[in-house]
């Protein structure tokens, strides 16, 4: 029997096929018969091709940098879905409250004063107003 060989749309090569999907897909959309993804549709499609990406080593790998830089992105777009949610005024991208014209004036803060340092630990024999681990034998005495 002789083999057949590809015929009609599997037979284009493949930018030519891209081009004739996209013609496809703005058609259908414009005559609003297109396939909309719900969020969970979508969450569900992309948790799947991320596996298949890592699965044959072609996922994207994040520096450091990148990955600081996109949770802060989205640190700050949930910040302000919240804030919209709530009609409070939007944050800065420092995260700072913006009262720009709000009747309040723009203030430069001080620097917060460190906590004090904790007690030096206190050689045995040494006055201590209380019991520590080093003279709790001697009856907390110093």
């Amino acid at each position: 029997m002789a083999q057949k060989g590809k015929r009609g749309f599997a037979a284009m090569d493949s930018e030519k096929q891209r081009q004739i999907a996209s013609k496809g897909g703005k058609a259908a959309h414009q005559k609003g018969t297109a396939h909309e993804f719900t969020p969970e549709e979508a969450r569900a499609a992309g948790r799947k091709g991320g596996q298949a990406a890592h699965e044959r080593g072609r996922a994207h790998e994040f520096t450091p940098e990148e990955a600081r830089a996109a949770g802060r992105k989205g640190g700050l777009a949930a910040h302000e879905r919240n804030r919209a949610s709530s009609n409070a005024p939007p944050a800065t991208p420092n995260g700072a409250h913006n009262n720009m014209g709000q009747g309040t004036t723009n203030v430069a803060h001080e620097p917060v004063a460190a906590a004090p340092a904790p007690p030096q630990h206190h050689p045995q024999g040494s006055p201590h107003p209380g019991p520590t681990p080093d003279n709790t034998e001697r009856g907390g005495q110093g």
